[in-house]
């Protein structure tokens, strides 16, 4: 009889909750958002959400778990309604156990930032519960996916949080910084505004964000995209769909009369079913080009150079984004098929040397120490580093190559100053000389064909044969096994 006499009173408090406060969640939406409950509606699967610690008060945040296409996910939104969202003991209490749980399961997290920061009431309990969150943020990594949505502010340790994520979706309310603009006007005397700060355009060039959007909903719906396209966990292969795969044998036609690759997009789209990309980065070091995609229903990762961007070179920022990219998928069994047209690493006296000889050791590091399949299709040129590093035999498993692809340690009219500059002094006319030279090196070295004859490519292909031939490699990789040396972990040159 007294539980009978307490549900009444249950509900009541129950309902209270969720109705929230009228004039917080008022202007909430005046911003142009939703609420916290709003937005896992929409996350989730229809009435699939199951609501943790619901009576847990004023802690800012709601958790709990439910369904996407049929999958199971942990999720945590922070109420911007509720004292700014603010982060406390009680709020990180909520969001580590979902952390937990979605560990114990095998289940990916979700992450709906909204937070006005650290709760400064709490003054080292607040310190403290960002710590923790962020060491179980980098506990969970490669083990589940976790993915953050920056819905509203996210500052300081908020930021730190959701760069620790596989990745960051953002919307035009999201802003996320480190220091606010009080806090970097009070120690620059410069007047900057959170926008301008971090806000959807400035995430989107500093990298901080790999996918921006609208509104609440775009950013939500995004989200479900990366998360069909992306393993329950690590232990799992990635999903397979063959009922959205098209045609593996028909040829790319758009390829066919291809003369000149001014975007890398162009190539690679029409290669994935039904020309579906999902762009990752793309207002960060546009010079490499990364994206989710399918191949015969199966979720593939595509990075290329960008040959239009000065010529395609690496650069610190593009390798970087590359090799974190590339290590996402390879943490999770995602193939890599690279495309490859570049002259090497950037030239620049900018640039200090070191960081450029850092990146370009990252992006081999992640590449060499990717175990999942990994294969390279040279378009174009693929001199030195840019060689090295993606479309190597210590890069690749399978690596093709387009007619007239060019492979050396560096471009002709380099090679030719340093092997002839004698032989170019001497002749009556050193502009017809250098021509016959270059030529006669991009001949008998550089040509793709002698890199195909010892064996460094498998097969020189057209390029409207590119789909058929990456389908088949990935239909034979897809038992692939890496044995490695027993080691705790590598010592990535960052």
């Amino acid at each position: 009889m007294s539980v009978e006499r307490n549900l009444p009173l249950v509900r009541e408090r129950r309902q209270a909750l969720l109705d929230g406060d009228a004039a917080s969640i008022a202007k909430q939406k005046a911003a142009g958002k939703l609420t916290a409950r709003e937005r896992i509606a929409r996350l989730l699967d229809e009435a699939s959400f199951v609501e943790l610690e619901t009576f847990a008060e004023a802690s800012g945040v709601v958790t709990g778990y439910g369904m996407v296409e049929g999958n199971p996910v942990y999720v945590y939104a922070q109420d911007f309604t509720v004292k700014g969202g603010s982060v406390g003991a009680a709020h990180a209490r909520k969001v580590l156990k979902v952390m937990d749980l979605a560990e114990k399961t095998g289940a990916p997290v979700v992450a709906l930032c909204d937070s006005a920061g650290a709760r400064l009431t709490e003054g080292a309990d607040a310190l403290n519960a960002y710590a923790q969150i962020m060491a179980r943020t980098a506990a969970l990594s490669g083990v589940v996916p976790q993915i953050a949505l920056i819905l509203g502010p996210c500052a300081g340790g908020a930021a730190m949080c959701a760069q620790m994520n596989d990745l960051v979706i953002t919307s035009k309310n999201g802003r996320q910084f480190v220091n606010g603009p009080q806090v970097v006007s009070a120690a620059t005397g410069e007047q900057v505004t959170a926008e301008q700060l971090g806000g959807m355009e400035a995430q989107a060039a500093s990298g901080a964000a790999h996918m921006s959007a609208g509104s609440d909903e775009e950013a939500i719906l995004l989200a479900r995209k990366v998360l069909s396209m992306l393993p329950q966990n690590n232990l799992e292969e990635p999903p397979l769909d063959p009922t959205i795969a098209d045609d593996l044998n028909r040829d790319v036609v758009e390829l066919a009369s291809l003369d000149v690759v001014a975007d890398m997009a162009e190539v690679i789209a029409p290669l994935a079913d039904n020309h579906d990309l999902l762009t990752l980065q793309a207002g960060y070091a546009p010079e490499m080009f990364t994206a989710l995609g399918r191949i015969g229903g199966s979720t593939v990762g595509f990075v290329a150079t960008q040959p239009q961007a000065d010529e395609g070179r690496l650069t610190v920022t593009g390798a970087r984004k590359a090799a974190r990219f590339i290590r996402m998928c390879d943490a999770f069994s995602i193939p890599v098929i690279s495309f490859v047209d570049t002259q090497g690493m950037k030239l620049s006296c900018k640039c200090s040397q070191g960081d450029i000889a850092r990146a370009g050791a990252q992006l081999m590091f992640a590449y060499a120490d990717t175990t999942a399949p990994r294969i390279a299709v040279i378009t174009g040129n693929a001199i030195g580093m840019g060689y090295a590093a993606m479309a190597s035999r210590a890069a690749a498993d399978m690596v093709y190559a387009w007619p007239g692809a060019v492979i050396s340690p560096m471009g002709a009219p380099a090679a030719v100053q340093i092997l002839s500059e004698d032989e170019l002094k001497a002749a009556k006319d050193p502009i017809a000389k250098r021509a016959e030279l270059e030529q006669e090196y991009q001949d008998k070295v550089a040509d793709g064909m002698n890199a195909a004859l010892r064996g460094y490519v498998d097969d020189v292909i057209e390029p409207a044969a590119t789909r058929q031939m990456l389908a088949a490699a990935l239909s034979m990789l897809s038992s692939k096994r890496d044995v490695r040396p027993s080691k705790k972990h590598g010592n990535l040159p960052l």
